[in-house]
């Protein structure tokens, strides 16, 4: 049976090799994601290996609570004095390395968008793992080094200026050297080298150090000589061995980008999904048309389970040829993805490139799993061919039992999706992972169900979507519904792959709409300044020196700032984001949206915070309590809650303290948004343009915006993400057009005599394009219609927990419809090549046919 198997491939090479291609672009992206991220992750460690190989002991500050968007505090320089006499110390160097912002002569920043920039301190032998391809370390405070990468992207050589803004305002050093870090890539971050007095200063932690690097003497272990530090060293540091602080540094950044991982394997996942749809679709087809072929087979001998031993080996041999290719085309994926990711902003380093064994084995078992999962009902259905079929032509007839149950499965795995959907989102699950993974195997039951469902819908869809064809194409517009409804179940599982896609495009263009929507409303009632400033890469702090300046501005009236930090609340698990305000100066520029009438922003004292309902409702915290807080120093600080704010947006975090608190016990002194009032009958333009001014040239770091320009910058940077999973779907999309030109090129096989009657009767060969072309329509705008209401209700479900931190669902109707009108598109696309095969049947041999 394998010969007839090979045989029955190689007599049918068009079609397989569409599944191959199935195959191919899901597997492509499955490889592509973990060669994307295995390579990142491999440049990480290589950059943390390079970063501590000299060093046999290092010192860091303790990250007691983990912060989402800061550093830990550093710690006191003066510590370096205690590891010095530490017996067995060779050497001690303390060392600054923190975020900053690297700009050219125009103040414009240098690497990607989202990517950081790091202030460093220059360290000496044998710490010092920098190599100066050009130039040397800098000698003066007026001097810096700088990395190859940026140097290339700005043009600059040794001698040349660079500014550079942490804490301090800007200020601009000569180029003493271009250092490489080993033979690493930074991908689009920065890095400058700076003396250790200048880089402190320009990091704003004069007196502090974020490290200090041991060196051990010839007969001192490294471990043991760590031991001796963590003994005399107080408890806010770590003290691990060089080879420890590498590993745990390239641990924590894989737990990170652990989310990426994650998000390419759902967007590879969705394409192999559709590829078994398009899989099960064409050997449904294919294998009615060889009823003839199977039932020979059995009249001379063949067994039914000889039979499906056959058709299983096709399918093998598919997923195996995709797969194989899929891995290649994997290798190639990985940089296309990077790319793409570059095209938004986002790019992280990638030296070589890494292919492990674990991508291989998850490739291969994935390809050919899913081509013999989507063969399997097809191969099940060819062992019922009796051998009478032999003598006849026809298909195997459907069961209307059959049908029945198979629609009672597609209910009930609906109704299980939504059940398993709302209890992910409403059943109050503490483990947010386990909350998202009831989410997805709902959404996917929910896909799967209304797929299987879809047949007893084609029926309706179809006349919405054909009837208007009918009108203004007559005949052929009422062919091309009429063969769509022919066979309901084939029209449905080729809707069913594009209706995947769809659901997920229209999910996302709603739920974006109802993210921007709910930010323009958070800023309108948050911010009732004039200027609002803000970081320029969504992560870096700006100089606090920002609000003293903008004070002194002619026309500003008022400034106040915001400050952003983690603590961790005693009896609630997690990390909680908390803000920090001024209540003397926010009066008039920050407006707190209160749910207690009788609770003002004078109320914020010292030890008291005021919460956020949603924060206060998940956790049962009300007006009155007391929030015990363990703080980033390690301290720990109690707080009464004297107010409650409906937060739209998340603005503030879980709760709300005066800055004097972010300040004395979170060690917190850096801003993330300073907002400004201008004076009654000052000229606003003008105002504006000064303050804007003053941001461009002493903190570049950060920009200026009034309100409607920070809106947009909101919806730009959303409407950046939403382009980058557009883009990651469109393989899926891709592969249902695939689909949709399968079917239609299979079926015109089977209907090849009544193709050549119609041309016989005198119909020509325009309107028999035109029927194939409508009737692709059709069968593409059924999957469009069922994906958009699939996506619709997706998104009403989710944004229900959402509704209470302000969330404000928003139907974009014209993208929508936009998006039926590209589904329409791509089935006139998918049906060029089968239309013009269709016309150009030779009308006598069409009309003897068999």
């Amino acid at each position: 049976m394998r010969k007839v198997a090979f045989r029955g491939l190689a007599a049918r090479k068009r079609r397989a090799f569409t599944l191959v291609v199935a195959v191919f672009l899901g597997v492509a992206l499955v490889s592509g994601g973990y060669v994307l991220t295995d390579t990142i992750n491999a440049s990480f460690e290589d950059i943390f290996e390079e970063s501590f190989a000299g060093t046999d002991v290092a010192i860091t500050p303790k990250e007691i609570v983990k912060q989402q968007d800061q550093e830990p505090p550093p710690f006191s320089e003066t510590i370096l004095g205690d590891v010095q006499d530490v017996p067995g110390v060779a050497k001690a160097e303390g060392g600054v390395f923190t975020l900053g912002r690297i700009v050219d002569e125009e103040g414009e920043s240098i690497g990607s968008e989202f990517a950081p920039n790091f202030i460093s301190s220059v360290s000496t032998a044998p710490f010092d793992a920098l190599t100066y391809v050009e130039g040397g370390p800098p000698e003066t405070p007026d001097q810096a080094a700088i990395d190859p990468t940026t140097a290339e992207r700005a043009g600059w050589e040794v001698g040349d200026r660079v500014g550079v803004i942490g804490d301090a305002p800007l200020k601009r050093y000569e180029i003493s050297g271009i250092a490489q870090l080993g033979d690493t890539d930074f991908g689009g971050a920065a890095a400058v080298t700076l003396l250790l007095p200048e880089a402190q200063r320009a990091a704003g932690k004069v007196g502090d150090l974020d490290q200090i690097s041991i060196a051990a003497e010839e007969d001192v272990d490294p471990l043991v000589l760590s031991n001796r530090l963590r003994r005399v060293l107080p408890d806010n540091v770590d003290v691990r061995t060089g080879q420890q602080t590498a590993q745990e540094e390239t641990d924590e950044i894989k737990e990170d980008l652990q989310f990426l991982t994650v998000a390419l394997l759902v967007f590879a996942g969705v394409a192999v999904v559709v590829g078994g749809f398009l899989i099960f679709n064409t050997f449904s087809i294919t294998i009615a048309q060889r009823i003839r072929e199977f039932g020979m087979l059995r009249t001379i001998g063949a067994s039914r389970r000889q039979v499906l031993t056959s058709v299983v080996v096709e399918a093998f041999v598919i997923g195996a040829i995709g797969s194989v290719l899929g891995i290649a085309g994997g290798l190639a994926f990985a940089p296309a993805i990077n790319a793409l990711f570059e095209t938004v902003g986002i790019d992280l380093p990638n030296t070589g490139t890494v292919l492990l064994p674990r991508t291989i084995i998850v490739a291969l078992i994935v390809g050919i799993g899913i081509t013999l999962v989507s063969v399997l009902s097809p191969a099940l259905r060819a062992t019922r061919v009796s051998p009478m079929a032999a003598l006849r032509e026809g298909e195997l007839p459907e069961s209307r039992h059959r049908s029945r149950i198979t629609t009672a499965i597609g209910v009930a795995m609906g109704a299980l999706g939504i059940l398993l959907l709302c209890i992910g989102l409403f059943g109050s699950i503490e483990s947010s992972s386990q909350a998202a993974s009831l989410m997805g195997l709902g959404a996917a039951a929910t896909l799967f169900g209304t797929a299987i469902f879809s047949p007893t819908l084609v029926k309706p869809l179809a006349s919405v979507a054909g009837r208007p064809m009918e009108r203004l194409r007559g005949i052929t517009g009422r062919l091309a519904r009429e063969n769509a409804l022919r066979k309901p179940g084939r029209t449905a599982a080729t809707a069913a792959a594009l209706m995947i896609g769809l659901a997920l495009v229209s999910f996302v263009t709603v739920f974006a709409a109802g993210i921007n929507d709910s930010i323009e409303g958070a800023i309108d009632t948050l911010f009732e300044g004039e200027v609002i400033v803000t970081h320029q890469d969504g992560f870096s702090p700006i100089p606090a020196a920002v609000a003293d300046d903008l004070s002194g501005v002619e026309g500003v009236s008022g400034v106040t700032s915001i400050g952003y930090t983690t603590g961790r609340i005693t009896g609630i698990k997690g990390e909680q984001r908390i803000s920090g305000v001024d209540p003397d100066t926010a009066e008039g520029l920050v407006k707190l949206d209160f749910e207690d009438g009788d609770a003002s922003l004078d109320d914020l004292g010292r030890n008291n915070a005021i919460i956020d309902k949603a924060f206060g409702q998940s956790d049962d915290i009300q007006v009155g309590d007391t929030l015990e807080v363990l703080t980033p120093t390690g301290k720990k600080s109690s707080y009464q809650v004297v107010g409650e704010v409906k937060d739209n947006a998340d603005f503030l975090g879980s709760f709300v303290l005066s800055d004097d608190s972010l300040r004395d016990d979170f060690g917190y002194n850096q801003t993330a948004t300073v907002v400004a009032g201008f004076a009654d009958g000052a000229d606003a333009d003008a105002t504006e343009q000064r303050v804007k001014d003053l941001v461009d040239d002493r903190y570049p770091i950060a920009t200026a915006q009034n309100p409607d320009e920070l809106k947009q910058t909101q919806r730009d940077q959303i409407n950046q993400l939403l382009g980058l999973i557009y883009a990651l779907l469109a393989l899926a999309v891709i592969v249902s057009v695939f689909g949709i030109m399968n079917t239609l090129a299979l079926s015109i096989y089977e209907r090849t005599r009544e193709l050549g009657m119609l041309r016989a009767i005198g119909m020509s060969r325009r309107q028999v394009r035109r029927v194939i072309r409508y009737e692709a329509v059709i069968t593409a705008l059924i999957g469009a219609i069922l994906g958009a209401v699939l996506g619709v209700i997706f998104s009403v479900l989710i944004s229900r927990p959402l509704a209470d931190e302000g969330f404000e669902l928003s139907f974009p109707i014209g993208s929508l419809l936009i998006l039926l009108v590209l589904a329409a598109i791509a089935g006139v696309l998918a049906a060029i090549g089968p239309a013009r095969r269709a016309s150009k049947l030779d009308v006598l041999k069409a009309v003897t046919y068999e």
